[in-house]
């Protein structure tokens, strides 16, 4: 029983960093991968009205996840996370969304990242490179 599980926990154990270093390929498009994880750098803020908070950074950090269709940012400098944002797959890799809840506009692809997301009172923008 202990050598299944250690053989099972090995074989999972690979898998992931598989997955994580294929991923994270900077010629690798996230549009394409059905699995994408990686780190963009550059300048990001986030802006919440309600709220009066005001977070600027120059040297910030997203990190972009992608399962399915479903993306999420999680940034630093204490700027609040982006969860489970459904794009529908394009040319140009571009969600835009201009709905009742706000604006939405991301594009994303192997070496940009450029956010302006507008929710209700709270603001987020990116514009960082890989």
């Amino acid at each position: 029983m202990k050598t299944t599980l250690k053989t099972l926990s090995i074989f999972v154990c690979t898998l992931l960093l598989t997955v994580g270093f294929a991923a994270c390929s900077d010629d690798t498009d996230p549009a394409e991968a059905e699995v994408f994880t990686d780190v963009y750098k550059g300048k990001i803020s986030y802006v919440n009205l309600k709220t009066d908070k005001k977070i600027t950074a120059n040297d910030g950090k997203v990190t972009v996840t992608k399962l399915g269709n479903s993306y999420s940012f999680f940034f630093n400098n204490g700027i609040p996370d982006l969860i489970n944002i459904k794009f529908a797959k394009k040319d140009d890799n571009t969600f835009v969304n201009i709905g009742s809840d706000g604006l939405k506009g991301i594009k994303i692809d192997e070496s940009k990242l450029h956010i302006l997301y507008v929710k209700g009172k709270e603001t987020w923008t990116a514009d960082c490179t890989r």
